[in-house]
């Protein structure tokens, strides 16, 4: 089986419900994942947005979340899971609020894609001290055996 992950909250390519965004309660939804390869040490999830700051003229991409050290046993993680409620061991990183922890979907204009990566390493991270996006990344070079992605969209209501 290859590495997949999605969420009972949206399907691949739909919508994200406003409870998980910034017109709702902003927390993070349920995700799960199977099919972590039996070498992998550690997962990474890796939320961010492509679209920013309007997806008809991108400039940047936008990071929601970032987690490292995530235990290869772990199913998923559960909706609004935030600090302590993490597994034990797992590290994050800096997102684009300067802050860790999850930070839900309020685009500025129009639809954007939010992209939920998750990546299975032949290792576990050192403590990277709150790494960012880039910080990340450069640190699980080399050391990806699979990787799965979710995607849901969103646009504000008003």
């Amino acid at each position: 089986m290859t590495l997949q992950i999605h969420s009972p909250a949206f399907a691949d390519g739909a919508e994200i419900p406003a409870k998980y965004t910034c017109e709702g309660d902003d927390i993070s939804p349920p995700l799960a994942w199977e099919g972590i390869p039996g070498n992998a040490k550690s997962l990474v999830l890796i939320v961010d947005d492509p679209d920013a700051p309007d997806p008809a003229a991108p400039r940047m991409t936008w990071v929601h979340w970032l987690l490292y050290n995530l235990p290869t046993d772990t199913s998923g993680l559960p909706e609004g899971v935030a600090g302590a409620e993490l597994p034990a061991g797992v590290r994050g990183g800096l997102n684009d609020w300067k802050r860790t922890g999850f930070g839900g979907p309020c685009p500025p204009i129009g639809r954007h894609r939010y992209f939920h990566k998750l990546y299975a390493l032949d290792t576990a991270l050192t403590d990277l001290n709150k790494p960012t996006k880039t910080e990340l990344e450069a640190a699980m070079k080399g050391h990806i055996l699979a990787e799965a992605q979710l995607v849901g969209t969103y646009q504000k209501r008003y």
